[in-house]
């Protein structure tokens, strides 16, 4: 099947062949169709499978087709790093007479601002930025016609709801509504369906299914010794490009900055960071100039990086859906991955929740220096950072040594 097979235009199918999209995925094969004649869709995919050209091609076909003037698009996502693939994505598909801009927190507002006097077909944001210039009067929103809202399990959560029912109050009540997430609970789709009209529902993957293209494997260990475990993998094993996910920034920082004292090439990612060393992490991650990516949940959702070919849990995910999303950066499009979680006592309830939402047995490999041990001793703050709290101080340490 070729994408013209799906109601593209002949222009728009070729412009997916030039770029090497020569099949559709199957989240596109059943999403664009609903979107082309018009409904409202849910669509559920695994991670990795296409569901931003899912959206973006049946509307640059919609604002080609019948032109007019105003922001006509809007995608709203949790994170600047999604924004700002989603915008490049937009850019290699649509046609430079349909200018998108990106709306995002920590970028220079003027620059928004004069960006969106020059006029914009498609707006791509986050909802805190979004806000500011819906308040502002920056933005208008009354001829938005397709409201997308990308990775709505995380975008209808209690954070984002009530800037999302500001959003909802600004655009016209007459408009396509599209819903893409790789997760959804039976509430939060309840809750969609509230905001929606009749929506068509697209699921190509039983919900909350990891990828079959990733490995898991879990390393039971010592909360005092994670930190050198950690630093066993990556110094005996040839892992070409890695994501370690943290719950804290303050552990992503902690971890970056260790892994640098030992001379491995290591970025990082949380909110913490400017959004210029953001996006200068995500380069380096993506031209190889770093071998490990060092990062909390804010790049767990939906960023699209080539080639990643392990992604460690140095913590458990708090939401068993956050781990779902974690390992979808890698084994993705057809790739093989693989995924490793570092499970301390404390953490073995979460894994069993895991374990439940993916209807997956995730196998458990002790590794000889590292067996699971009771990590209380006094003084010892029980941080899942594996060090005390107290500690401020970076040195290296050897691997196998016991960290605190």
């Amino acid at each position: 099947m070729k994408f013209n097979d799906l109601g593209l235009h002949e222009k728009l199918a070729l412009r997916c062949e030039s770029l090497n999209f020569t099949e559709p995925t199957p989240i596109q094969k059943r999403a664009i169709p609903v979107i082309l004649k018009g409904a409202d869709l849910i669509g559920c995919a695994e991670t990795g499978t296409g569901k931003t050209a899912a959206f973006l091609l049946p509307a640059i076909q919609k604002l080609t087709s019948r032109p007019a003037p105003g922001a006509r698009v809007l995608v709203i996502a949790p994170t600047r790093e999604l924004v700002s693939q989603i915008e490049d994505a937009y850019r290699q598909f649509a046609p430079k007479k349909l200018p998108c801009v990106s709306l995002i927190g920590g970028a220079n507002m003027k620059r928004q601002c004069d960006a969106l006097r020059r006029g914009a077909s498609v707006l791509v944001a986050t909802p805190g930025r979004l806000l500011d210039h819906v308040e502002r009067g920056t933005v208008d929103l009354s001829n938005i016609e397709i409201l997308v809202l990308d990775e709505a399990d995380r975008m209808l959560d209690m954070g984002f709801l009530p800037a999302i029912r500001k959003v909802l109050a600004r655009v016209p009540e007459k408009r396509q509504t599209l819903l893409f997430s790789a997760t959804m609970s039976p509430s939060i789709r309840e809750l969609a369906r509230s905001v929606m009209n009749r929506p068509e529902t697209v699921e190509v993957s039983r919900q909350n299914r990891t990828a079959r293209t990733v490995k898991q494997i879990a390393y039971p260990v010592a909360t005092a010794s994670k930190t050198a475990l950690l630093i066993d993998l990556l110094e005996k094993n040839s892992f070409e490009r890695v994501i370690v996910f943290t719950r804290t920034k303050r552990g992503a920082e902690r971890l970056a900055h260790i892994l640098t004292a030992r001379d491995m090439s290591a970025g990082e990612i949380h909110s913490d960071r400017s959004q210029p060393q953001r996006e200068r992490a995500l380069k380096d991650f993506r031209q190889g100039k770093t071998r490990v990516l060092v990062a909390t949940d804010i790049a767990a959702r939906g960023i699209d990086i080539d080639s990643v070919s392990h992604v460690i849990n140095y913590d458990v995910p708090e939401s068993p859906e956050d781990y779902v999303h974690r390992i979808g950066r890698t084994g993705r499009a057809g790739n093989l991955g693989e995924a490793i979680t570092l499970v301390t006592p404390v953490e073995e309830r979460s894994m069993r929740d895991i374990e439940r939402l993916t209807e997956q047995k995730i196998e458990r490999v002790v590794r000889p220096g590292f067996e699971q041990k009771p990590s209380f001793r006094p003084g010892f703050s029980g941080s899942v950072s594996g060090m005390p709290k107290k500690s401020s101080s970076f040195r290296p340490f050897r691997a196998g040594q016991t960290v605190g």
